[in-house]
Order: structure tokens, then C-alpha cells, then sequence
């Protein structure tokens, strides 16, 4: 009898690891010390601490900062300029803009990606690559293998392998070259396809994968002005695009929906969101999208077109069709938004408070909990690992 139940306590304990183990979820968050604004203009900071990624829980109420790694991160371009691997063993983080050596007052572009090990303890850059000029959006495979990134300054895609935690530059592909610029990359579930924004001449390229060949199809999508932001459908679906539109003008952007079973991909609907969608993300059910909106809260509080904070947004998909479903306020300079796996928590970064907030989403109600996820930095990326 006492061995029965000895091997039933096992079974259970067994259960509840397995359990544990498939419910965790962490976040990555690049935090920008370089930089901050100061009533609307941007200043280098003096002396600045170092740029910090911090590794965030998930699964805590409320969620809560259980590591820290110093590493050359960067608020220029779109908030998806870290990724993690399925495991979450590991995550890449980019470098675009640093100090200049010469003129400490003046940001210049950068070329750095660290690679992280989420699993050590504690986590610990292991290594730094030198990739293209001013990486930007970097994306990996659902499969682990291979890792993608769009260099902003080159108008170029870096190949990146992964073995382990042995990451290695495989090749580097020129996808319309410097007048083209570059922004966010991401990948199709079946890691077959990507699609990579085009800040420079308004375009998004499609590229096909074969092992670590990647090569532009030739296929270019023109969705609107400046588009950066992109984010992919879990069951690769579609797309969806964040069009920054001029940023001086004041004027109302959009965000496009791209139909990935069209043959060939073809945008479909743009719908006007507000000023300046910095952060595109889609749900991990891929009900929702949230757009987070800068909304003028970045500039002088003289300005015409200044607001005292900005937007999260949510929107569904309905056929080919977008549609708004949701919107709360959030803080200034708003960047990136990340979902836990059950889609039921929202996490929304802003670079001036340096914080995250925490909104609850049922599916018809977006709330503010009110609780704040401090960062050591501004937080200029956040991503979870895609599975």
C-alpha cells in the first residue's frame, strides 16, 4: 500500500513539474540608459550608466524583474530589437545607436548583438557579434535554428545560426541597400517565409528561407509611410505592419493588414490608429493586436500636437478586415507591448517613466491593474519567446 502511494505522490509531483515547466513564461526587456527627453527633445545623457536587459516573470502578480545583465541596447527604431529562443534559453539583442567615442554629446550608429544566456545563473552575456550597421528588429525561427536581423543603415538582413548557445553570422543578404533602410524582420511559423520593413522607400520585402539561404523574392508590399513596427499571426495567417508615417507632422498613421495566403502576399486593409505607432504585437491566440501609440507624448508641451501620454490600442481581425476593439492610456514615450501565453496580461513600456504598466485583457475589457514593473533604464524593447 505505502509503495502505491509512493508512486502515486510521484506521478502527481511529476504532473505538477511538467505543469510548472510548460506555464512559465519570461519576458526580455533592452533598456535604454543613453538617452532621454527632456520636453520633447532627446539628450545624451552624461556619463550614463550602463544599457541594461532585464529578464521579467511572467507568471508573478504582479510580474517582477528576477534578473538583470548589462548590455549596449538602443531606443532607435522599433521596440522589437530583442528575441528570445523557444526554450528561452537564450535571447539576442541589438545595438543600434552608442555613444559617440569622439563627441560623448552625439549618438552615432552601432553594429553590436549580445547574445544572452537566460539560463545561467546568473543570466550572462556569452558572447558579442559585430553584424551589420545599426541592427535593428531581430526575429528566430520557431525551430530554434536560425535568427534574423534587419540592419537600418545598410538596408541588409544578417543570417545568424544557433546551436545551442553557439550563435554564428551565417551570411548577410542586401535587401534594397542603404536608400532602402530596414527596421523589424519577422518570420512565418513554418520558417520558410520572411517579411522585412522598409523605413527608408516605404516598402515591406518578402524573403524566402531554405536552411540558412534566404533570399529576397523580389516581391515588395507598399502599405503606407514608413512602416517599421511588424508582427505575424501565429498560424502565419497574416501580417500586420505599423506605418510611422513622417513623425514631425503631427499627423494620424495607420497600421496595414498583410494576407499571407494570398499568392503572392498582398496588403488588404489600413486603418488610421493615431500619432506614431511604435509598437506592433499580436496576441499569442492571435485575437487581438496591440498598437502602442507614442501619441505626441514624446514632444514639447507647446506643441500643437503634444498629448499627456500616450495609447495602447487594441484591434481585431475579422476576414480581411481590421477593426478597433479597445484603448487605454498609457505613459510618455511609450515603446513596446508584450503578452503573457494566455493573452490575459499586457505589458506596455515607457521610456520617460522607465517603466512597464500592466493591463488585464478579458476579451472585451482592457483595464490598467495600476501596478508598475520598474526598469534600471528606459525601456526601448520587450519580447517573449514565439512557440
Amino acid at each position: 500500500m505505502n509503495a502505491q502511494r509512493s508512486l502515486i505522490l510521484a506521478i502527481v509531483l511529476a504532473l505538477v513539474a511538467v505543469a510548472a515547466t510548460v506555464s512559465a513564461q519570461i519576458a526580455v526587456s533592452a533598456n535604454d540608459n543613453k538617452v532621454v527627453n527632456v520636453n520633447g527633445k532627446v539628450n545624451v545623457v552624461p556619463n550614463p550608466p550602463p544599457d541594461t536587459v532585464a529578464i521579467i516573470d511572467l507568471n508573478a502578480s504582479p510580474p517582477r524583474v528576477i534578473a538583470e545583465v548589462q548590455a549596449p541596447v538602443s531606443v532607435v527604431g522599433p521596440p522589437l530589437s530583442v528575441a528570445i529562443t523557444p526554450d528561452e534559453g537564450l535571447a539576442l539583442v541589438t545595438a543600434a545607436m552608442k555613444i559617440d567615442p569622439g563627441d560623448p554629446t552625439r549618438t552615432v550608429p552601432d553594429n553590436r548583438m549580445s547574445v544572452i544566456d537566460l539560463k545561467a545563473s546568473p543570466p550572462k552575456v556569452i558572447a558579442t557579434l559585430e553584424i551589420g550597421k545599426r541592427p535593428s528588429g531581430v526575429s528566430i525561427n520557431r525551430q530554434g535554428t536560425l535568427a534574423l536581423v534587419s540592419n537600418r543603415a545598410d538596408g541588409t538582413v544578417s543570417v545568424l545560426t544557433i546551436q545551442g548557445k553557439t550563435v554564428t553570422l551565417a551570411g548577410t543578404v542586401e535587401v534594397g541597400g542603404p536608400k532602402a533602410g530596414g527596421g523589424h524582420i519577422a518570420i512565418t511559423p513554418d520558417g520558410k517565409t520572411a517579411l522585412v520593413t522598409r523605413s527608408a522607400d516605404n516598402r515591406i520585402s518578402v524573403l524566402s528561407i531554405e536552411g540558412t539561404k534566404l533570399e529576397h523574392t523580389k516581391r515588395d508590399m507598399i502599405a503606407g509611410v514608413q512602416p517599421t513596427a511588424l508582427d505575424i499571426v501565429p498560424n502565419g495567417a497574416w501580417a500586420v505592419v505599423g506605418n510611422f508615417g513622417g513623425q514631425v507632422t503631427g499627423d494620424n498613421d495607420t497600421i496595414s493588414l498583410i494576407d499571407l495566403k494570398a499568392k503572392p502576399p498582398r496588403v488588404v486593409d489600413t486603418i488610421t490608429v493615431g500619432q506614431s505607432p511604435e509598437g506592433v504585437k499580436v496576441s499569442p491566440d492571435g485575437s487581438v493586436i496591440a498598437v502602442v501609440l507614442v501619441n505626441g507624448s514624446n514632444r514639447p508641451k507647446e506643441s500643437p500636437f503634444f498629448n499627456p501620454g500616450g495609447k495602447l490600442v487594441l484591434f481585431r481581425v475579422t476576414g480581411t478586415s481590421l477593426s478597433k476593439v479597445a484603448e487605454a492610456s498609457i505613459g510618455h514615450w511609450p515603446q513596446g507591448a508584450g503578452f503573457s501565453a494566455d493573452g490575459k496580461t499586457i505589458l506596455v513600456g515607457n521610456m520617460i517613466e522607465k517603466d512597464y504598466w500592466v493591463f488585464q485583457w478579458d476579451g472585451k475589457t482592457l483595464r490598467d491593474t495600476g501596478q508598475r514593473v520598474k526598469m534600471n533604464g528606459g525601456p526601448a524593447a520587450i519580447r517573449t519567446a514565439d512557440k
